[in-house]
């Protein structure tokens, strides 16, 4: 009896956890910029992440808007094997300067349409790699994006996050700015993981070494110690 309430109460709890998978599986299934930060004023590279969130039609098309407050002189795309990209650019009402020349034209929209077979299948994803800069003084670039299906559904990435509030239902992939000075000073409350291990590296091989020297400089004293009662004995036996 025991162990048949045992049983039962260890399948509710699967199927509980099931069920909460499920349902908070899809909520981050959505367009991602990777990384999601980088330095104000520098060129990154950041790729668009689209998973395929159905189960039964394929994603064909992605579109991404680079936002009109944040403008960005330089786009690049990487070729993605299978996919076509389109490049639209906009007119600025006032010009970037950008080392000294005046940008009056930048990207306002990039397009990839996959070719047949290429398509994102279900349970699968795709990243389109972007280089961009100089990047704008600003906190956030926010990038509005469509992901188009074969089955003819768009889902719109479009919702802006909501400073202190919870994560919007269709969000825009985000991509977090830091100022120059704070990205280059880091943190500041202690020392860094890859610092604590080279500087535990440097104390045991110094130690190491230390000891080594020592060994030697022992033996050399006794084979001088040694030369010198040898001398001393065959002095006397003389």
């Amino acid at each position: 009896m025991i162990r048949n309430r045992l049983a039962k109460a260890a399948a509710l709890s699967v199927g509980a956890v099931v069920v909460a998978l499920g349902i908070a599986g899809p909520a981050f299934a959505h367009v991602t910029v990777n990384p999601n930060s980088a330095t104000q004023g520098g060129y990154g590279r950041v790729a668009f992440r689209v998973p395929n969130e159905s189960d039964t039609a394929s994603t064909t098309k992605l579109e991404v808007n680079l936002p009109e407050d944040a403008p960005v002189a330089s786009v690049s795309t990487m070729p993605v094997p299978g996919w076509t990209v389109a490049v639209e650019k906009r007119t600025l009402s006032t010009p970037l300067e950008v080392h000294g020349s005046q940008v009056t034209e930048v990207v306002g929209k990039i397009t990839w349409t996959a070719s047949a077979g290429s398509e994102i299948k279900p349970g699968t994803f795709q990243e389109f790699p972007v280089s961009m800069g100089p990047l704008p003084e600003k906190d956030q670039m926010i990038f509005k994006a469509l992901q188009t299906y074969s089955d003819g559904e768009v889902v719109r990435w479009i919702d802006e996050p909501v400073e202190g509030g919870e994560e919007p239902e269709s969000p825009a992939p985000v991509l977090k700015l830091a100022k120059a000075a704070d990205a280059a000073a880091g943190p500041t409350t202690g020392p860094t993981v890859s610092a604590v291990a080279a500087s535990d590296s440097w104390s045991s091989s110094g130690a190491a070494v230390g000891l080594g020297i020592a060994g030697l400089v022992a033996g050399v004293l006794g084979l001088v110690l040694g030369g010198m009662a040898f001398i001393r004995t065959r002095r006397t036996s003389a």
